[in-house]
């Protein structure tokens, strides 16, 4: 059907594309947005002068968004600005640091903060070409050559860097940095939303350790985030740089009219779906030919380049030279030639990873396709932003996979564009995390018992109006609930117990050897971690210890960038694995065996008639084998066994507990009968791939353990925790979520078409168990019962 359309170039509806397109109810849903007209703001007179001077493209002024974070920077005010894709975020900060430094003469400094190097290079361009007297902007990072170091640290007033820089390069040689620290005005974190997890409670004591060294030069300077629409990011924002926060999130950007179609491949008889590549070429291929430039978010590099492959030949010849892939493993300059290619026209379709979801402007793209739910509200959202970014009508097309959260929202279209995005969640608390960062900060200066305060986050302000004037202070939800000025004193007296620290007239010195902080990495939970090396002894990246066994066991099949690796020697003593390249039609799935310890309760609720507890555990997994399967079809290749030590792991989690009669209403006939363990198992499974609608998280970040009777508790138990030593925030929002994931889950249950159970609905990527057993109706029966009774 694509290739008999892809001859016709003239434009036409986006609708009648897509029905043209669309056999077997494939066209789910079509969701027409309106366009919106962009609404301006007032400024002060000096900002102004320098809009007039430095910003001359800004001939209509700024959108209210940009002049109230403006405003309330000006007023040294904290801020975070959580507006949609192209509605000026950069700007933001980018004027106000424009404007400190014309009217300190070059005095005040600046420190910028990106997740990625690639962000960091297109700010430098940005702000150098203002070409500003008094603002010097440098990026210093690990490309930084010393001589170019040298020179930041004594000529740089703008430093664009990354937290890892700032927690190995900066912060421990904070005298060397002493002139910039005392100078310090702002500090700008962008992709604020990119911060969750155990990666945004390690960058929450960074910026901890960060303002603890500019009070002590004697500067107090005001944070500045810039995000995705995220859910409550006040909170988030307030809880990483421990001061109060004011959010602006009443966007006054323009938007053109978007159509947002749900586009679902229809099942198989075994509840399989045809390939969400395949769907996603033809797509591609269809917009390109019908005269329309656009963009297909794949989840891997492979798919990438499969989807481009497939589209370049639907197409016709003339045509096929407009459409690339774009992913990880490119040279830069081939990054950025694209990038061009794509922002002048040159290119009409491009295949990407979400490398191009992030910050980088790709110009006048009108149609986006996420291969894919992208696991959360915030970046399907970031992602079909893509698209219309100059305010013109756009198309954007969900394909759904056959993952039981597509599902759920392919049933549940409307959802995509009345639900509140997720909240990002951190731990400040977490005592994995905490206790390394009270070592490097006593490294850097002597802790003192007085300073547990700063470690403890105020409550946020937040605002939804056009005037810094009316703003109003709320109580923002806390992300924690550890007591944070406890586990500040738990952690200085555990280092001082280790030697790591001593005493000396009321406070704590650091009594290592080197600099703490190269001991740390910022995407791990503690326990240590695993490096993966090639045969050439290449670095090609880390595990956390956690994680390490059922990842990188010997045979492991490991995915970087895309690149498949076979896990050729596992060196447990010298926490290293050993791979080599491979290209197989192949994926292996570990097998484990899981028990859980409750070590404490901290609260409880009841949803119906389970009882509902949140608290800490103990998790003993020993990973005892895997399973070769094939990626094509699925088909098991063979079992292999393993003999590996068992692990353990203390997180945070909660869990529900099934009473005996409930059991018997939703016919189990009890925790004993043969159905029972695959009915929990079931609900378990699904449970967790509903989860990250409560929170930005994926089925990757939680595990889970059912069993029909456990010994603490004494019923049948349903438990699901954080993946990462200590938690990271997780597991207190889908407490909180209680009667509403449960409904999610049952939904999910429902309609999903297979008849005995599939990947869209109790099946899991990731069970220890090889999916054994599971009972779909049993979970159906079992939570209908508990909904019911609530």
């Amino acid at each position: 059907m694509v290739v008999d359309m892809v001859t016709n170039v003239e434009q036409r509806s986006f609708t009648a594309l897509l029905e043209n397109l669309a056999t077997n109810d494939e066209l789910a849903h079509i969701e027409r947005i309106s366009s919106r007209a962009a609404r301006f703001g007032v400024v002060d007179a000096l900002t102004a002068q320098t809009l007039e001077t430095r910003f001359p493209s800004l001939t209509n002024g700024l959108w209210a968004h940009q002049a109230l974070a403006i405003t309330a920077i000006h007023d040294r005010r904290s801020v975070v600005v959580a507006t949609g894709t192209a509605s000026g975020k950069s700007l933001c900060y980018q004027v106000p640091l424009a404007t400190a430094a014309a009217a300190t003469n070059g005095q005040a400094t600046s420190l910028l903060l990106f997740p990625t190097k690639a962000l960091a290079q297109d700010q430098l361009r940005s702000l150098g070409a203002l070409g500003l007297k008094g603002l010097t902007p440098v990026t210093y990072d690990g490309d930084t050559s010393a001589d170019a170091r040298q020179w930041a640290r004594r000529h740089a007033t703008a430093v664009l860097t990354n937290p890892d820089m700032l927690h190995t390069g900066i912060l421990p040689y904070h005298a060397r940095w002493a002139n910039f620290l005392k100078r310090l005005m702002f500090v700008v974190i962008d992709e604020l939303h990119v911060y969750r997890g155990i990666f945004g409670s390690h960058l929450a004591q960074i910026l901890r350790r960060l303002h603890r060294m500019c009070t002590y030069y004697g500067s107090s300077p005001t944070f500045i985030f810039a995000s995705a629409t995220i859910g409550d990011p006040a909170a988030l924002a307030t809880e990483l740089c421990g001061l109060p926060v004011i959010c602006i999130d009443n966007d006054g950007s323009p938007l053109g009219e978007r159509h947002v179609a749900i586009w679902n491949p229809a099942p198989e008889p075994d509840g399989t779906r045809a390939s969400g590549n395949t769907s996603t070429a033809n797509l591609l291929a269809a917009l390109v030919a019908d005269g329309h430039r656009a963009i297909a978010f794949c989840r891997g590099r492979r798919s990438a380049e499969l989807v481009a492959s497939r589209a370049k030949h639907l197409v016709n010849e003339e045509l096929a030279d407009s459409i690339r892939p774009y992913r990880g493993g490119f040279l830069a300059e081939e990054r950025r030639e694209i990038e061009r290619q794509l922002f002048t026209g040159l290119l009409r379709g491009v295949a990407a990873t979400n490398a191009l979801e992030l910050g980088v402007d790709i110009g006048g793209l009108d149609a986006c396709i996420c291969n894919g739910f992208p696991g959360t509200i915030s970046s399907f959202r970031q992602q079909i932003g893509r698209a219309g970014r100059s305010a013109q009508s756009s198309l954007a097309v969900l394909v759904a996979g056959d993952d039981a959260l597509d599902q759920w929202y392919a049933q549940n279209p409307k959802e995509l564009f009345r639900r509140p995005p997720e909240r990002v969640v951190i731990n400040v608390a977490n005592p994995f995390v905490l206790v390394p960062h009270l070592a490097c900060a006593a490294f850097e200066l002597p802790l003192r018992a007085v300073e547990a305060d700063a470690w403890e986050s105020p409550h946020a302000a937040e605002t939804s109006t056009d005037s810094v004037l009316d703003l109003t202070e709320f109580v923002a939800p806390r992300l924690g609930t550890e007591d944070v000025r406890e586990a500040f004193d738990e952690g200085v007296r555990s280092l001082v117990h280790s030697d790591q620290l001593i005493l000396i007239n009321e406070r704590a010195v650091y009594a290592g050897r080197g600099s703490p902080s190269s001991r740390i990495s910022l995407r791990s939970g503690g326990g240590g971690e695993f490096r993966i090396v090639d045969g050439r002894a290449r670095l090609i990246g880390t595990v956390d210890g956690s994680r390490s066994f059922a990842t990188l066991h010997t045979g492991a099949l490991y995915l970087h960038q895309g690149q498949q690796f076979r896990v050729t020697n596992l060196d447990i003593s010298d926490r290293a694995a050993w791979v080599e390249p491979v290209n197989v039609d192949e994926f292996t799935q570990s097998r484990s065996t899981t028990d859980v310890n409750f070590v404490g309760v901290h609260t409880t609720s009841r949803v119906g008639p389970l009882t509902l507890r949140l608290g800490t555990v103990e998790i003993h997994e020993q990973v005892i084998g895997y399973q070769r399967k094939k990626i094509s079809t699925g088909a098991l290749m063979s079992n292999e066994v393993l003999d590996l030590p068992p692990s353990t792991l203390i997180t945070r989690a909660f869990w529900y507990t099934v009473p005996e009669s409930v059991l018997d209403r939703a016919g189990l006939e009890g925790a004993l009968a043969p159905r029972t363990p695959g009915t929990l198992h079931a609900v378990e499974h699904t449970a967790i791939a509903m989860l990250p609608l409560f929170t930005i998280c994926d089925r990757w970040d939680v595990g889970g353990v059912s069993t029909a009777i456990h010994s603490q508790t004494g019923e049948a138990t349903i438990v699901i925790y954080d993946g990462y030593p200590g938690g990271a925030g997780i597991a207190e929002l889908g407490f909180n979520a209680g009667v509403h994931h449960l409904t999610a889950t049952l939904q999910a249950l429902r309609r999903c078409t297979c008849t005995d159970g599939c990947p869209s609905c109790v099946q899991s990527p990731k069970c220890g168990n090889g999916n054994e057993p599971l009972d779909k109706h049993g979970a159906i029966d079992l939570l209908s019962v508990v909904l019911t009774d609530r």
